[in-house]
């Protein structure tokens, strides 16, 4: 794929990565007590979760604007690798519940190596969006 084409889909995509990054971001405002519960041991839960959600509404943001589409499509790749560790605390507490849903353990299981395409996703375009 030649440079120019590579920038046009970068900077098409940021736009799809900015929805998801703000709707993700909101939900921890809207219900922080399912994030709370997913805060790896030795954080503040409702800080953490208030502050990863501001850090996702911030990065959202910063992809929709073209000026620093670049430096946030860096820092939702960063991002996505923070949260891993929630992600991972959240299917096992979600295996080791006798209460959860199999669904809901299956969603959950299946959703960390969802994190890898998220982290290329947003490296791609932290290398190629333009440089406006």
């Amino acid at each position: 794929m030649r440079r120019r084409e590579r920038t046009r889909r970068a900077d098409r995509t940021a736009a799809a990565l900015a929805v998801l990054l703000g709707g993700a971001g909101v939900t921890h405002f809207l219900r922080p007590r399912t994030y709370d519960r997913i805060v790896p041991d030795g954080l503040p839960p409702r800080t953490t979760t208030l502050a990863s959600g501001l850090a996702e509404l911030v990065v959202a943001v910063g992809l929709a604007v073209p000026a620093t589409r670049r430096a946030s499509g860096w820092a939702a790749a960063a991002l996505f690798l923070a949260v891993f560790p929630a992600n991972v605390t959240m299917a096992r507490d979600l295996l080791d519940s006798p209460r959860s849903t199999r669904a809901s353990r299956l969603v959950s299981v299946l959703r960390l190596p969802l994190q890898a395409p998220l982290v290329a996703w947003a490296a791609r375009v932290g290398r190629h969006a333009s440089r406006r």
